[in-house]
């Protein structure tokens, strides 16, 4: 791809680097394994800040006019046929009750009740009938065998599995993002930090992370701790030299630069921020841009930038040097990451020899599956959506 070509941000990329994920822990890391990487602390370093500047940057593509409707018109038929199976799937929740709410039971784990407010609640918060349901039994069958073996969970120990996730993410700010990119917040989590924690307590006796094994992983990914250069820039973006050379004017008689951005930037994605694009490393923008603010120091405003994007102001608000952490500085990251991962290999064991010895119920699958006008109706109207899904990839 030509410089001139190149994008500020190719959200795609983005999607892509999201969906390079561990399976999780389990619990709570089902909200955090679509940023995680299973090979590498690469969220504590490189690929989170790289996610971070794509994230960031994609502002100054949609400024420029960069539309990418066109390219993604495919989807939406396949957005509109997933809303409509939740739907579908919500519906049959609530014909469970007589009464059309939502106070019977989906299912049971050794005679304690699941009951459709908790199934519906899990689908509205983005999961999917049978796995969802799934879900609630494995939380009920991990609560109950910690019970049963005196394990209780303190705030504090919440608080570490919260820290675990941000850290795995890389940065508060990422945490935050991730939560309001899936609609949740913190208590949302609640749940799922409480099963991972009482699993970490019911299989602390059968983990031990050694020296050996922490150099290991420090030597197998060492390149991946080292960080580049970075610069934090804040923009101006205008579509004509002369109101570039105005706003110049303005800086230099006095003007806020993140007054001005928020009121003249054509940067629809940053100008609210007073034009932040937050940190990035070199090859994350085109080549003038890039150019241009690796050339600035800290408070430094550029002259007018020309790009295919219109005119840039930029000033560089701050800097951060290449660095490559020692063993010592990411040895408790390095820890914590091998111990979850530790965590999910032997849950997997735990909660099936759980579910073997369980009194299961699961109402849900019957009951779906029963229907079969609804059945028949979910399958036509998924058919329609992804027809709706061709013609628009067609006609685009």
């Amino acid at each position: 791809m030509s410089e001139e070509n190149k994008r500020f941000n190719e959200q795609d990329e983005v999607e892509t680097n999201n969906d390079n994920t561990i399976e999780g822990q389990t619990g709570a890391i089902d909200f955090a394994k679509n940023n995680q990487d299973e090979t590498s602390l690469n969220s504590y370093n490189n690929a989170q800040d790289n996610e971070d500047e794509e994230a960031h940057n994609d502002s100054v593509q949609t400024a420029a006019g960069q539309a990418s409707a066109p390219q993604r018109a495919g989807a939406g038929g396949w957005i509109a046929s997933a809303i409509l199976l939740v739907a579908l799937l919500i519906v049959s929740i609530k014909a469970f009750s007589t009464d059309g709410g939502l106070n019977g039971e989906v299912g049971s784990v050794n005679g304690v009740a699941i009951s459709q407010s908790d199934l519906y609640d899990t689908l509205v918060k983005g999961g999917n009938g049978e796995s969802a349901l799934d879900g609630l039994i494995t939380y009920e069958l991990v609560n109950q065998e910690a019970q049963k073996q005196g394990i209780t969970v303190s705030d504090a120990d919440l608080d570490r599995e919260l820290d675990v996730i941000k850290k795995s993410m890389g940065s508060e700010e990422a945490f935050q993002q991730a939560l309001d990119q899936y609609k949740m917040t913190v208590d949302d989590l609640h749940a799922d930090l409480l099963e991972q924690a009482q699993l970490r307590k019911l299989l602390s006796s059968q983990i031990n992370i050694t020296d050996e094994d922490v150099q290991n992983y420090y030597d197998q990914n060492k390149a991946s701790f080292s960080t580049e250069e970075q610069v934090r820039a804040s923009h101006i973006l205008v579509a004509t030299k002369e109101e570039a050379d105005a706003i110049e004017k303005q800086l230099k008689e006095g003007a806020d630069f993140a007054a001005l951005a928020k009121e003249k930037s054509l940067d629809t994605g940053s100008k609210e921020n007073g034009g932040d694009l937050d940190f990035f490393s070199k090859g994350s923008m085109v080549a003038e841009f890039e150019d241009a603010a690796f050339s600035l120091k800290v408070g430094e405003v550029s002259e007018p930038v020309k790009s295919d994007y219109g005119y840039h102001i930029i000033k560089v608000t701050d800097r951060k040097e290449a660095s490559s952490p020692t063993l010592e500085e990411k040895k408790e990251e390095i820890t914590d990451t091998l111990t979850s991962q530790k965590i999910y290999e032997l849950s997997s064991t735990l909660i099936q020899d759980l579910r073997s010895q369980a009194k299961i119920v699961n109402n849900f699958t019957e009951a779906t599956a029963a229907p079969a006008d609804s059945t028949s109706d979910a399958a036509t109207a998924t058919d329609a959506a992804s027809g709706s899904d061709a013609a628009a990839t067609t006609s685009n």
